[in-house]
């Protein structure tokens, strides 16, 4: 007997992006968190996204709602305005780490900074807060797959929560930068594994 087509779970290839094609109209815009920073687009957007497809796999950041490795999400034609940008963040801006403020080893040598800003599908999504601190031990965890010594992760704020999810993020990076381990970091952090709210 046939089942029902799942709105959410579907793996139609045609419902889908390639992991080797920039398509503008199915990412989200850069938002604030970006602003002033040299987002990635073109090849360089894709090389990070399919290194972020393996780490995410590896780390088991999956969004429960669609079933799927949250780095499917940018693919996902159904939701265009939803998933991760990315931008190298520059030394310059105002807010950006520098290392000299930070108490811990960690904090030193920290030269190639990436800013990572998560749009969720819907304003009220529940995973926000777990998906980002997900990402954010899954890039940081294996940090040495890649070019950056620190990713910041931050949530669109579309959230209706993102300035506390923010926080948090906040939190849990200042942990990070202190220690060295990103998961030793969310786990000796008390708030930072649950929701914010």
């Amino acid at each position: 007997m046939p089942g029902f087509p799942s709105p959410f779970g579907s793996d139609g290839d045609d419902l889908f992006d390639g992991y080797d094609e920039f398509v503008a109209d199915d990412l989200p815009r850069p938002g604030a968190f970006l602003d002033g920073h040299d987002v990635l687009t073109g090849a360089d957007h894709l090389a990070f996204h399919r290194l972020t497809r393996d780490c995410f796999e590896e780390r088991g950041v999956y969004d429960m709602t669609f079933d799927y490795n949250l780095a499917r999400l940018n693919l996902d034609t159904r939701h265009g305005d939803a998933g991760f940008r990315y931008a190298v963040e520059r030394g310059d801006a105002a807010d950006a780490v520098d290392g000299s403020e930070v108490d811990g080893d960690a904090a030193d040598g920290i030269d190639r900074v990436l800013r990572a800003e998560f749009t969720p599908t819907t304003a009220f999504c529940p995973q926000t807060h777990t998906l980002t601190v997900g990402a954010f031990r899954a890039w940081n965890g294996l940090a040495d797959r890649h070019e950056y010594d620190l990713v910041r992760v931050r949530a669109a704020p579309t959230h209706n929560q993102s300035e506390a999810v923010n926080d948090r993020l906040a939190e849990l990076e200042e942990a990070y930068l202190g220690m060295g381990d990103a998961e030793t970091a969310v786990d000796e952090d008390v708030g930072i594994g649950a929701n914010p709210v």
